[in-house]
C-alpha cells in the first residue's frame, strides 16, 4: 500500500514533464500597430505606426497537454511610441501627446497594459503549433475579452510565437480620434506582433 502511495504522489512530476517555462524577452519581443485614416478628407492626413516596447512577461508551455499552457504579457502605456514612419517629424510629438493623452490611452491614470491568458487550444503540425490564445486584455481600467492567434515554434532554450489580428478602438473604450470631423483615424487598428521567451531562471 505504502508503495502505490508512492508511485501516486510522483505520478503528477511524470505527467506535465513537459511543461517549460519561458520568460518573455523584451530586446526581442514587439507589438506593432498600424493606425489607418478615414473620413472625407482622410487624403490629407497620415498613416501612424505605433510600437510598444518593454514587453514583459511569462509563458508556461506544455507540448503534451497544449490546454495547460498560459501566458501573460506587460508592458508600460508609454512604451507605446509612433515610429515617424511616413509622416512628417514635426507630426510625430503632436500624435504622441494625443495618445498618451485623457482621450486615448490616458498614460497618466492607467501606467500598465497587461494581457492574461484564460485558454489555450490548437495542434501541432511539421513542428509549428497553430494556436488560438483567449484571455483578459486590461487598458485603461477596463478589462475586455480578446483572442490572439498563434504559430508558435518550441524548443528547450526558445519560444517563439507570432501573429496577427485586428482590434477596433471602440471595443476597447476608445473613441477613434477626429480633426475637425473629417479627418480622423479608423476604428480598426492593424496588429503584428511577435513574442519571444528564454528559459525562466
Amino acid at each position: 500500500m505504502k508503495r502505490i502511495a508512492a508511485v501516486l504522489a510522483i505520478l503528477p512530476a511524470f505527467t506535465h514533464a513537459e511543461e517549460r517555462v519561458y520568460a518573455v524577452d523584451p530586446a526581442g519581443s514587439s507589438f506593432l500597430i498600424a493606425v489607418g485614416r478615414s473620413g472625407l478628407f482622410s487624403f490629407a492626413g497620415h498613416n501612424h505606426e505605433v510600437l510598444a516596447s518593454g514587453i514583459e512577461g511569462q509563458v508556461v508551455a506544455d507540448p503534451q497537454d497544449v490546454a495547460r499552457s498560459s501566458v501573460t504579457l506587460h508592458f508600460p502605456a508609454a512604451g507605446l511610441r509612433v515610429t515617424g514612419k511616413g509622416e512628417p517629424a514635426e507630426d510625430v510629438v503632436k500624435v504622441q501627446a494625443k495618445m498618451e493623452g485623457p482621450d486615448v490611452l490616458d498614460v497618466a491614470r492607467f501606467g500598465e497594459i497587461v494581457f492574461r491568458s484564460s485558454g489555450v487550444e490548437g495542434r501541432e503540425a511539421g513542428g509549428v503549433w497553430n494556436l488560438r490564445v483567449t484571455g483578459a486584455l486590461s487598458l485603461r481600467g477596463l478589462t475586455r475579452a480578446l483572442t490572439l492567434p498563434l504559430r508558435v515554434t518550441l524548443t528547450d532554450d526558445r519560444i517563439e510565437a507570432t501573429g496577427q489580428l485586428v482590434l477596433k478602438q471602440t471595443d476597447l473604450g476608445i473613441q477613434p480620434v477626429s480633426v475637425a470631423g473629417v479627418v480622423k483615424v479608423k476604428d480598426e487598428l492593424g496588429c503584428d506582433y511577435k513574442i519571444v521567451g528564454r528559459p525562466a531562471p
